[in-house]
């Protein structure tokens, strides 16, 4: 049978770390393509502690069904803590907890966005939204990225130039796949472009309590006055991805709309993780809890590109983040990436992720790769790293 799929599916291609992904099935690959935490940072102690008590306790709160905004005790926390942040308006803002952060996003385009219109984004991104983004068919356009993030100048343009433009998708913190951190000035700027042009602004921040070097930044959520700044995040980062808890904080009549677009698609998000997430986040000693997060990304980090800086061909620049899980690196435009990307893999055993994966386009050339460090030992990250280094004054001296 010939099966004829929808158009807002026909177009979509599984994600190209998935499919490198596969390679890893191979015991002897060390990979470097994932965006897994690091297994030592999981708090297993204590979320097995919180889910005896909770089961043993009040097991129908973690087993009936909830509501669709989520667990209202979770999402009084979150108003305070976000509030702390300067993420939570209390004259404009609500707060309803998603399905990781990943269900936020794609709960933003749905409610915001016909089909057509237009949706600004930094490029490359992140390939998960870019794909829920294109399941709703928006007309996708990425704005190229300087050092401190998105480059003002041709963010303007578009603004000029592309025709519906509903919202601006950004990353500022450590952004995936680039490790970029959008400097103050220019978080600053883009609020007042979205005053000027009438848009709403996605501030995805899976990665912001993950600094380990240098001053944090204030969110753009923060500089919003005019109820134009749709805030998202998630605990996979910081607690469990397995969770899949993530949660919005945006003007609400957007939080409303969400609500009755998320009943559709789930209901509501697992009530066991959020009671956990509630419990573990007021128990705990959360800044010592981050603080031993940063600890080990920073040490990961350090590792991998004291390896880059000492043993890479000079020929490949790099952008050393300041937290976050990932670091970007560049490949002279004589060098082909793609077959960079798949000679380490099926020569060397080395898996990266090749920079096109995160294109908007899919004409749009790319000479850069991604290196993940959260997920690897020290062990595996100082010998694939050694591998290459190797690698890398072969082909390219």
């Amino acid at each position: 049978m010939e099966y004829k799929f929808s158009d807002k599916v026909s177009g979509l291609q599984a994600s190209a770390i998935r499919e490198i992904l596969k390679f890893t099935a191979d015991p002897e690959v060390i990979s470097f393509a994932a965006g897994n935490p690091a297994p030592e940072a999981f708090p297993t102690e204590r979320i097995a502690q919180i889910s005896a008590e909770l089961l043993r306790d009040d097991p129908i709160l973690a087993l009936q069904y909830s509501i669709t905004e989520g667990y209202t005790p979770l999402r009084e926390f979150l108003k305070g803590w976000m509030t702390e942040k300067g993420c939570f308006h209390k004259e404009f803002d609500d707060i309803i907890v998603t399905s990781g952060g990943q269900q936020a996003n794609e709960l933003s385009c749905k409610v915001l966005l016909n089909e057509g219109d237009t949706l600004l984004c930094e490029s490359p991104s992140f390939i998960g939204s870019l794909n829920a983004f294109r399941s709703y068919n928006v007309n996708l356009v990425g704005v190229d990225m300087e050092e401190d993030g998105i480059d003002l100048a041709k963010l303007e343009n578009a603004l000029k130039t592309e025709k519906n433009v509903k919202i601006l998708y950004l990353i500022p913190n450590f952004q995936n796949p680039t490790g970029r951190t959008m400097s103050l000035a220019k978080r600053k700027a883009v609020y007042e472009l979205a005053c000027k042009y009438d848009f709403i602004i996605l501030e995805d921040d899976p990665y912001g309590e993950l600094r380990f070097a240098g001053e944090n930044v204030p969110s753009i959520k923060s500089l919003d006055t005019e109820g134009r700044v749709i805030y998202s995040s998630t605990f996979s980062k910081l607690i469990s991805p397995g969770f899949r808890t993530g949660y919005v904080s945006a003007p609400a009549p957007v939080i409303q709309k969400m609500v009755v677009c998320k009943q559709v698609s789930d209901v509501h998000s697992n009530i066991w993780a959020q009671v956990v997430a509630h419990r573990f986040m007021t128990t705990i000693d959360r800044e010592a809890h981050f603080n031993k997060l940063r600890a080990i990304y920073r040490e990961k980090c350090d590792l991998m590109c004291g390896f880059i800086e000492s043993g890479f061909s000079k020929e490949i620049s790099y952008v050393r983040p300041q937290g976050g899980l990932f670091i970007w690196c560049t490949l002279p435009e004589s060098c082909d990436m793609n077959a960079f990307c798949t000679r380490a893999v099926r020569d060397y055993k080395v898996a990266v992720v090749p920079g096109n994966s995160f294109s908007i386009r899919s004409d749009e050339v790319s000479h850069s790769f991604r290196l993940n460090y959260s997920t690897p030992t020290n062990a595996q990250i100082e010998k694939g790293m050694e591998i290459l280094s190797r690698m890398t004054r072969e082909m390219l001296g």
